[in-house]
């Protein structure tokens, strides 16, 4: 356990930085893994970020990679890098079982469109990340990379944590509502979602706002490995996929910024507020100005469209969730958890015309995001709602905790709107990570991958 987080000391693993030794035999992939299969021995029995491992397979793709650089042929930036995979996408080498009893044993022996192109790009797919159940809100065993008592967020909790925790540079996960940016903000990481399609998400097509992402320890390693997945396999069939440099996007200052609130504000707690208030006092003070929703019309209404983000979040992904979840309990009353039972029952409850409401009143949201964009270059907020929770589990008899990974409000927004969206660890709270992101309008994801790495060079952390 590392104590007392602190965003300007704590140093994650990078890959890009190491490349040069592997060009000049300095250093090798193989090396670089062995250092990171030392890190996951030391630390795996806490954190749990692991669901399955190949390490066998893993050191054969990484001596050929060591080959390939000796050659001077690498097949990409990313070639050898040990990378995760959220254990809802699946792998041709490894079982696929969605941290859930209805899929214990599910082995389809395929690779997920993303994993195809990771391997293509020589990237070592070293093991299966922990995910909550079936992606929803009940937690697997995976805890907070900087302090156990607290969750590392869900549902891409093995990711966001194995990245943490130094084990990897980089790891994969997905979002529906708040699955790749809140557990990164939780645990000290720099993740893209990306514009909705923006890589292709293969077998995982059953919900409208799932997207694939990247979690890593420096945006540069974030950018290479989605772009390098992308130029692969593109986007979801009939989008044009992640659009952006072959290279990292250099920094680049903002001039305006809308302060996004969200229906988290007004429930955020007061250490947390006053960390991200401090911040935007530094960004001001580097000649940024910052507009809130009393500064335009336009905003106010923006704010208002996506007010009530949990309730239309929450229709939307129960009803497309609802047939393939009713088929498992179906075929095993056991498959799922009483907390997705639970979900899925309130979902089977819910007439098609709440899911049709939901839809328009998404689709109005996204129009009004889309007014607010000659004002400013992005939206920023926090990426969490304040510091990792505490869960210890469900108590018999008790009624079951809505929320134990934490709440996606203040990350609903750029699911709902499709757009991209790039946490950055600029605060600390109570000595855990508390991330703050930049938000544009749809297939803005290298803007907002540069005003990202601005912030992160020119803009002192906070801590509290």
């Amino acid at each position: 356990m590392q104590e007392g987080y602190r965003p300007d000391r704590f140093r994650a693993l990078t890959w890009h930085d190491a490349t040069p030794g592997f060009a000049s035999g300095a250093d090798t992939p193989r090396a670089y893994l062995e250092r990171c299969l030392e890190t996951i021995a030391a630390r795996e029995p806490v954190v749990q970020a692991w669901a399955a491992r190949n390490e066998a397979g893993a050191r054969a793709a990484a001596d050929a990679s060591t080959a390939r650089w000796r050659e001077g042929r690498p097949l990409s930036p990313i070639d050898g890098m040990p990378i995760g995979i959220k254990d809802l996408l699946e792998t041709k080498d490894m079982p696929t079982e969605m941290g859930c009893v209805g899929y214990r044993g599910n082995f389809p022996k395929r690779d997920n469109a993303a994993v195809w192109a990771l391997r293509q790009a020589g990237a070592v797919v070293l093991g299966k990340t922990v995910t909550t159940e079936l992606g929803g809100s009940h937690p697997g065993p995976t805890t907070n990379p900087f302090d156990p008592r607290h969750t590392p967020g869900g549902s891409s909790s093995g990711s966001a944590a194995a990245v943490g925790a130094r084990m990897v540079p980089a790891a994969i996960g997905t979002q529906v509502g708040g699955s790749i940016i809140r557990p990164a903000a939780y645990c000290g990481n720099v993740a893209l979602k990306p514009t909705q399609g923006g890589i292709h998400r293969g077998e995982r097509q059953t919900t409208s706002m799932s997207t694939h992402g990247v979690h890593a320890g420096c945006v540069e390693d974030m950018w290479q490995v989605a772009i390098e997945i992308a130029a692969r396999c593109g986007g979801d069939p009939g989008r044009p996929g992640l659009l952006g440099p072959p290279a990292p996007p250099p920094a680049a200052k903002p001039l305006r910024l809308v302060v996004m609130e969200t229906e988290g504000w007004a429930g955020l707690d007061a250490p947390s507020r006053t960390a991200f208030e401090a911040l935007l006092e530094r960004i001001a003070a580097a000649g940024i100005t910052l507009l809130r929703r009393a500064d335009h019309p336009w905003i106010e209404s923006f704010e208002q469209g996506i007010a009530e983000g949990r309730a239309i979040g929450g229709a939307i992904t129960g009803w497309e969730n609802r047939w393939y979840q009713r088929a498992l309990l179906d075929q095993n009353s056991e498959a799922i958890s009483p907390r997705a039972r639970a979900i899925l029952e309130r979902a089977e409850a819910q007439p098609v015309s709440a899911y049709q409401a939901a839809l328009a009143r998404r689709e109005e949201a996204q129009q009004r995001h889309a007014r607010i964009a000659p004002l400013a270059d992005a939206a920023i907020s926090l990426a969490c709602p304040g510091p990792a929770p505490v869960w210890d589990g469900d108590r018999p008899g008790q009624p079951l905790a809505p929320r134990p990974t934490g709440d996606a409000v203040f990350n609903l927004p750029s699911s709902l709107l499709f757009a991209p969206a790039v946490t950055v660890p600029l605060l600390a709270v109570g000595g855990l990570p508390v991330g703050v992101q930049v938000m544009g309008q749809m297939h803005q994801d290298a803007r907002m991958t540069a005003l990202a790495r601005w912030l992160l060079e020119n803009v002192a952390p906070v801590v509290v």
